[in-house]
């Protein structure tokens, strides 16, 4: 089967370094909104039989124009949401964005048991997204689309998928696009990692802060700090 793991469009927190992990979280931005239709395009003859989405709004709104032309009523799953920023929930000072990134940077480089600070641990992540993930493949759709989230999906992606990128230096920006082929119990292959707005290079917002979308360094948050200091957010 194919799996494609498209990240959410645009939101105020992406635009302002915000760590917003926690549902509903924020809606779409206007950009936000023009990167949902423009996804359409892009995605509307994949073949998608089915969408699922997390609980957060903004999956549901990046969602909505896409199952509406092709008729269908997305599933939602709480284990598709955003890694829990947990104490760190809606800051974007430095201490927050190195705390948060530098958690998911010793996962991804193996050390699972350690715990985001009034959060979940990698082990803990994989596991809920992973259930996530095959509950939704086992509804039988030959292409699935997961609209999720950016650090969500490419953590879970460098632990479960093989392939020739390399996903611990690559971001997702939002409207993103990773697609594997496989299936939960064979494993899966990244046939392809759009890392810029599936809608076109046009939709991104290259002055956006936006830590959970970037590369999953630590040494990104305190630039992702800067440039949202900068910006006078």
């Amino acid at each position: 089967m194919r799996l494609l793991l498209l990240r959410h469009g645009q939101t105020v927190a992406n635009t302002t370094a915000a760590l917003d992990t926690a549902a509903p979280g924020h809606e779409l931005t206007e950009l936000g909104v023009r990167q949902a239709h423009a996804a359409v395009r892009a995605l509307a003859t994949e073949g998608i039989g089915l969408v699922a989405v997390s609980t957060a709004i903004r999956t549901a709104q990046t969602a909505g124009p896409l199952v509406r032309t092709l008729g269908l009523t997305p599933v939602r799953h709480d284990g598709l949401r955003e890694i829990a920023a947990g104490d760190f929930e809606m800051r974007s000072d430095q201490e927050a964005l190195e705390g948060f990134l530098g958690t998911i940077g010793t996962w991804l480089e193996g050390d699972l048991s350690r715990r985001m600070p009034g959060g979940e641990t990698g082990t803990e992540f994989l596991a809920r997204y992973d259930a996530a993930v095959e509950r939704v493949c086992r509804r039988g759709a030959d292409v699935t689309l997961v609209v999720s989230h950016g650090a969500a999906i490419r953590t879970w992606v460098t632990h479960r998928a093989s392939g020739d990128h390399a996903p611990i230096h690559e971001g997702l920006h939002n409207t993103g696009c990773i697609t594997l082929d496989g299936n939960p119990d064979d494993g899966w292959t990244i046939a392809s990692w759009h890392r810029e707005p599936i809608g076109g290079a046009w939709l991104d917002d290259e002055s956006a802060p936006d830590p959970t979308g970037g590369d999953l360094d630590p040494d990104e948050a305190e630039e992702s700090t800067d440039r949202a200091q900068s910006s006078g957010s």
